[in-house]
C-alpha cells in the first residue's frame, strides 16, 4: 500500500459516511502538512550548513560530520495518533506531534555538539520547545545524544507558519553505537534471554564507546595546543 492510499484508509476510518469530497479534503490536508514539515527541515539544515561552513572559515575546520534528516511516514504519523487516542487529523497532527520531522547532525567531537546546540538555540528565527541532554544523563540502556525540538519559520504564499523539528546531534562514535544498537534490539525482539544478555553488553560498549569519545577529544586539545 503506497503512501496516498494509507492515507485515505485512516482518513475514511475517521470521516463520517465516508463522504469522498471530505476524504479528499483532509488527504490534501495532509499533504500540505507534508510541505510544511519538509520546508521545515530544509530551514533547519540550511542553517546549519552556515555554522558549518563559517566554522571552517573562522577556525579551519569543520565541527559537523554529516546531516541527515526524514519525515515521518504516514503510517508512523497515523499509529501514533491512534496510539495516543487523539484525532486522525492534520491539525491533531500539528498540535500533539512534535517528531514528524527529523535532523539528525553527526558532529566529530563532543564539544562541536554543545557549540552547535547553544547556535541553534540562541538564533533569533527558531523558537526553543525542549531539550534533553542524553550525554551528560545517558539513558539507563546507554543512549548518547542531545536532542533539542525548535520551531521553525516557513513563510509560504499565505505567510509565515512555526513548525517543530526535533534535531538529534550525536558524535560519530554516538551514532554507531545507536545505529548498532537499534538494529541488535530489533533482531532480539521475542527472545528474552538474549535481549537481556545484549543490554548489559550494549550498556558497557556504551561506556567503552564514551571514553573513547572523551579522549578523541582531548587528543584534538592537545594537537591545536602545539
Amino acid at each position: 500500500m503506497d503512501d496516498k492510499e494509507f492515507y485515505l484508509d485512516a482518513i475514511r476510518d475517521v470521516v463520517p459516511t465516508h463522504k469522498e469530497d471530505q476524504i479528499q479534503d483532509v488527504f490534501y490536508s495532509f499533504l500540505e502538512l507534508e510541505h510544511l514539515y519538509d520546508s521545515a527541515i530544509e530551514i533547519v539544515k540550511t542553517q546549519l550548513n552556515i555554522f558549518d561552513n563559517e566554522f571552517s572559515m573562522r577556525f579551519q575546520r569543520n565541527p559537523i560530520h554529516n546531516i541527515e534528516s526524514r519525515i515521518k511516514s504516514p503510517q508512523s504519523i497515523v499509529g501514533k495518533l491512534r496510539r495516543k487516542n487523539f484525532p486522525i487529523s492534520p491539525e491533531s497532527a500539528k498540535k500533539n506531534l512534535f517528531d514528524i520531522a527529523g535532523v539528525r547532525v553527526i558532529c566529530y567531537y563532543i564539544e562541536d555538539i554543545y557549540a552547535i546546540a547553544d547556535l541553534l538555540t540562541k538564533h533569533s528565527s527558531f523558537k526553543l520547545r525542549k531539550i534533553k541532554d542524553y550525554i551528560r544523563n545517558p539513558k539507563k540502556n546507554g543512549y548518547r545524544s542531545f536532542h533539542i525540538i525548535l520551531d521553525a519559520p516557513v513563510y509560504t504564499s499565505t505567510g509565515m507558519e512555526l513548525a517543530p523539528v526535533e534535531i538529534q546531534i550525536r558524535t560519530i562514535a554516538m551514532d554507531f553505537w545507536a545505529s548498532l544498537e537499534h538494529q541488535l534490539h530489533y533482531k532480539s525482539t521475542g527472545d528474552i534471554k538474549i535481549a537481556a544478555s545484549l543490554t548489559t553488553e550494549l550498556k558497557e560498549c556504551s561506556e567503552i564507546i564514551s571514553s573513547i569519545d572523551e579522549r578523541m577529544q582531548d587528543m584534538f586539545k592537545k594537537i591545536n595546543s602545539l
